[in-house]
């Protein structure tokens, strides 16, 4: 097996090396899109699953909204059209006739939705009205990276309408912390909570919230983003509702949404020069198993091997959900060839049963994260193995926090700020021209205003002028 690019000497190509040969996706035959292969929709699926039942705690509900949206729809809310429109994929012709009325293939759903919360929305009675899908989004970008960027991909967006602008605030504010327990507990990546410059502002919001995280080369990757938008697209669709006072007013909204992008950054975030390192709570596999043996060995070493499979099936993990486990019976290839493949593949433990544990009455245990082996008694296997996976989880979150943190810097000097990569803490004046300067000169783009930043004197790291709080700069994907 050809060894992979190092990060260090090209993380681009490290990044798709292993995206390929763990074999998580590829490139489809349309251009700029890609198929998602069953080992990465199982993370994906792992995801889904337990991001929805987080978005649901809060009183969200799914449902499905048409791929076609009427072009007129999108003419309706301008700043939406505006910040979408190089993107859009636009059907002209349908069932061999020119349609009369062009269809988008949906950017985003605000406009459908929307349409169809004119409908459904009558009274305070009707509110709130909270409704997410899961769905399949088209953006013609111009140059795609698998996962990261590509013109089809696979998301979950929440759309949610509020008789008030509290209430909508609210609702903004608690999908980011969500969104924020998710990736810190469930894929083990820190992330930076903050508020987007009004430049970088989702079209038509009011405002917009994201999630930063670090990945392996310093750079910036928005995980998720949460809108407040404000009465923009109720006022465009006519969505009102009849107060208790018998008043019309429009309601107030929000959207909020993640990616599969969120596989891609696992990958650059936890990976390491011998392949993916998957945190346990999204692996879709947490355990393998390798039989090793001998001539007439198998028979006794494959009962134990079957054995120790069911136990650990029958065990729950720190999820709460029974352990996914796979046993590699693989015997046209070696043990030193399936510790190297599964190792690709960042499955969090690896256990192998040979004669001597099976003299022994142990077994070995091998872990991604750390490359250790330890050597348990069968007896304690299940209880060092539910262990082990909830420390590998707390470490890859630890890991990245430490190199998040050894890799941002507070920065007052104009000319060192350009010579740094990373997280760059730095004053700013608010000015969307010095924005634009700062981002021409260095490449880097402010990627959110801290929530939990403090307010500070001091001046634009550009221009001078007085400033009462740093940003994050960095430069992004």
């Amino acid at each position: 097996m050809n060894k992979l690019v190092s990060q260090r000497e090209d993380f681009s190509a490290w990044y798709n090396n292993i995206v390929l040969r763990a074999g998580l996706a590829d490139y489809a035959p349309v251009k700029g899109c890609m198929v998602i292969r069953p080992y990465g929709y199982g993370i994906w699926e792992n995801i889904q699953s337990i991001l929805d039942k987080m978005i649901k705690s809060v009183g969200v509900q799914n449902a499905y909204f048409p791929l076609f949206i009427p072009e007129s729809f999108i003419h309706k809310e301008k700043e939406h059209l505006a910040g979408f429109s190089p993107e859009l994929a636009v059907v002209t012709y349908g069932g061999g006739k020119e349609l009369e009325e062009k269809l988008v293939v949906r950017p985003t759903s605000e406009t459908i939705i929307n349409a169809m919360f004119s409908k459904w929305i009558q009274s305070f009675r009707d509110l709130p009205l909270l409704i997410n899908q899961w769905a399949n989004i088209v953006r013609w970008e111009m140059r795609t990276r698998l996962f990261l960027r590509t013109t089809e991909f696979l998301w979950q967006e929440g759309h949610t309408a509020h008789s008030t602008h509290d209430e909508a605030s609210e609702m903004t504010l608690t999908m980011l912390s969500i969104y924020r327990d998710f990736m810190q507990n469930s894929l083990s990546i820190p992330v930076i909570c903050g508020k987007k410059t009004s430049s970088q502002r989702f079209a038509g919001a009011l405002e917009t919230y994201t999630l930063e995280a670090m990945m392996g080369d310093c750079k910036a990757l928005q995980m998720g983003t949460s809108h407040d938008l404000g009465q923009n697209f109720s006022r465009a669709f006519d969505i009102t509702y009849q107060t208790k006072e018998n008043k019309l007013e429009y309601v107030w909204q929000t959207s909020w949404g993640v990616s599969t992008r969120l596989i891609g950054a696992v990958v650059m975030v936890h990976g390491d020069d011998d392949g993916l390192v998957l945190p346990p709570v999204i692996a879709p596999i947490q355990v393998v198993i390798i039989p090793i043996w001998r001539g007439d060995e198998k028979g006794k070493i494959m009962e134990a091997v079957i054995s120790l499979k069911k136990r650990l099936r029958d065990t729950t993990g720190a999820s709460g959900l029974p352990l996914r486990v796979y046993v590699d019976t693989r015997e046209e290839f070696t043990p030193g060839f399936k510790f190297n493949d599964w190792e690709m593949k960042g499955v969090p433990l690896r256990i192998e049963i040979g004669p001597r544990d099976i003299e022994n009455s142990t077994v070995t245990i091998a872990r991604r994260d750390e490359r250790t082996r330890t050597t348990v008694k069968n007896s304690q296997a299940l209880d060092s193995v539910v262990k082990t996976l909830d420390e590998i989880q707390g470490n890859l979150y630890l890991r990245a926090k430490r190199f998040m943190e050894g890799n941002t810097y507070t920065v007052n000097d104009w000319n060192q700020f350009k010579q740094k990569t990373g997280f760059v803490l730095s004053h700013w004046c608010g000015s969307t021209e010095c924005e634009a300067n700062i981002q021409s000169e260095t490449n880097m783009t402010i990627r959110c205003i801290p929530m939990d930043g403090e307010e500070e004197n001091g001046s634009c790291i550009l221009c001078g002028k007085p400033s009462n709080r740093r940003v994050v700069f960095a430069k992004a994907y």
